[in-house]
C-alpha cells in the first residue's frame, strides 16, 4: 500500500512540471530539482557595446579672415544647399586693403611707363654716342656715360616690374580675403551647431574660428567602444544592429565598417572604437543619441536550444524522465551565447533537463543501458 502511494505521488509531481525525487534512507526528504525544457527558437551569439551616433559626413565651416560677423543667413536645423550663402564678415577693412593695393599697382604701372620712356631715350643717346665715336666726334668717357645710363634704365625697369609683380600678388590675396568675407556652404546638409553669434568679432590670425557645422543626416555613423576582451571576436563586414533609448523595440541594422587600431584608455580600461553606418532617411536618428549595439558573431534560426546551465563537463546533459529517473546523456553543441546553446545531437525538443549543479544524493538515475534498478526498501 505504501509503495502505491509513493508511486502515485511521484507521478503527480512530474506531471505537474516539477521534478521531485524520492530519496533513500529514512532520514532523507524529497528535494526539488531545477529543470528546463528543451525548445526550438532562434539563437544569437553577440558582442554588446554602447555607442553614440554622429553624422557620417559633416564639415565645420569657419572663417579665413578676421572681422565682425555681420550677418548670419541660416539657423540651426535649417537645410542648406552646396554654394548657399551662410554668413558675412564685415568687409570694410578688406575692401579698403583692396582699394589701396589697386592704387599702388596703378602708381607702379605709371612709373613703369615713365621708366620705359627713359629707357628709349637712353638707348638713343647710347646709339648716338657710339656713332659719334666711330667718327671720332666724341670722347670715350661720353660713350661710357651713355652706356651706363642705358644699363641703369634697364635695371630700374626690371626692379619696377618685380615690384609690380609683388603688388599684383598682394592684390590677389586682398581680393581673395574680400571674397572670404562671404561664407558659402561647402556641402549640402543640415545646420546642426552654431559656434558664433551675429555681431561677434572673430580672430582668424591664430586659428580658423568655427562659425557653424553642416552635416548630412541621411546616413549616420555609430561609434562604439568595445573592450579588449571582445574586440578579437569582431570582423569587418559582420552584421550589427542597435536600439536607442527612445525606442528599444526597433532595430537599426548595418555592417561593421572600421575598427580603429589605436585604443582609448579610460580608467585603466582599454577600449577600441568600432564604427558602422546606418541609413537615416526618415531622420529618426539624431546626433549624440545613445545606442545599445549588438555585433552578431553567429546566429541560427529555429534551432534546438538548451540552457548552458544544463550542460555538464564533457558536454553532457542530465535528462529527467517522466518516471523520475535522471539519465546522463552526451550531447553535441553548436552555436552558443552566454545563456543558451544549440543542440546538434543528443536532445529533442520537449525533453526536460536538470539545470542543477548536481543531482540530489539518492535520486533514481538511469544507466546508459537503461537497466532498471530496485527502489529503496520501505
Amino acid at each position: 500500500m505504501k509503495k502505491a502511494i509513493i508511486g502515485i505521488l511521484g507521478a503527480a509531481l512530474v506531471a505537474g512540471g516539477g521534478a521531485w525525487y524520492a530519496l533513500g534512507g529514512s532520514a532523507d526528504r524529497a528535494r526539488p530539482l531545477a529543470t528546463a525544457v528543451v525548445q526550438k527558437a532562434d539563437l544569437e551569439d553577440t558582442v554588446s557595446a554602447t555607442g553614440t551616433l554622429q553624422p557620417r559626413d559633416y564639415v565645420d565651416v569657419g572663417t579665413q579672415v578676421s572681422g565682425q560677423l555681420k550677418k548670419l543667413h541660416v539657423a540651426i536645423g535649417e537645410r542648406v544647399e552646396r554654394g548657399q550663402l551662410l554668413a558675412e564678415i564685415d568687409p570694410t577693412v578688406h575692401r579698403a586693403r583692396v582699394e589701396a593695393t589697386e592704387a599702388q599697382l596703378k602708381n607702379q604701372q605709371a612709373q613703369l611707363a615713365e621708366r620705359e620712356a627713359n629707357l628709349r631715350l637712353a638707348e638713343q643717346k647710347a646709339e648716338r654716342q657710339a656713332n659719334m665715336m666711330r667718327e671720332q666726334a666724341t670722347t670715350a668717357e661720353a660713350v661710357q656715360v651713355a652706356q651706363a645710363e642705358l644699363a641703369a634704365a634697364k635695371a630700374q625697369i626690371n626692379s619696377l616690374k618685380a615690384q609690380i609683380q609683388q603688388t599684383q600678388s598682394t592684390l590677389r590675396a586682398d581680393r581673395a580675403n574680400l571674397e572670404y568675407t562671404k561664407i558659402y556652404a561647402p556641402m549640402a546638409g543640415t545646420v546642426v551647431t552654431q559656434a558664433a553669434k551675429q555681431g561677434q568679432t572673430l580672430n582668424a590670425n591664430q586659428s580658423a574660428p568655427i562659425v557653424l557645422r553642416i552635416a548630412d543626416l541621411s546616413t549616420m555613423t555609430v561609434q562604439t567602444q568595445v573592450s579588449e576582451a571582445d574586440v578579437s571576436r569582431l570582423r569587418l563586414g559582420m552584421p550589427v544592429y542597435f536600439t536607442t533609448l527612445g525606442d528599444q523595440r526597433k532595430r537599426w541594422h548595418g555592417e561593421l565598417r572600421q575598427i580603429n587600431p589605436t585604443p582609448e584608455i579610460l580608467n585603466n580600461v582599454v577600449l577600441y572604437n568600432a564604427l558602422f553606418d546606418v541609413p537615416n532617411a526618415d531622420g529618426a536618428l539624431m546626433t549624440q543619441m545613445t545606442a545599445q549595439v549588438f555585433f552578431v558573431v553567429a546566429e541560427v534560426k529555429d534551432a534546438v536550444l538548451v540552457p548552458l546551465t544544463a550542460i555538464g563537463p564533457g558536454n553532457t546533459a542530465r535528462v529527467v524522465h517522466e518516471t523520475g529517473e535522471v539519465e546522463e546523456r552526451p550531447v553535441k553543441l553548436g552555436t552558443r551565447n552566454r545563456i543558451m546553446a544549440q543542440v546538434l545531437a543528443g536532445l529533442q525538443p520537449g525533453e526536460r533537463v536538470t539545470t542543477s549543479e548536481r543531482v540530489p544524493q539518492g535520486a533514481r538515475a538511469a544507466s546508459a543501458a537503461r537497466t532498471p534498478k530496485m527502489g529503496p526498501r520501505l
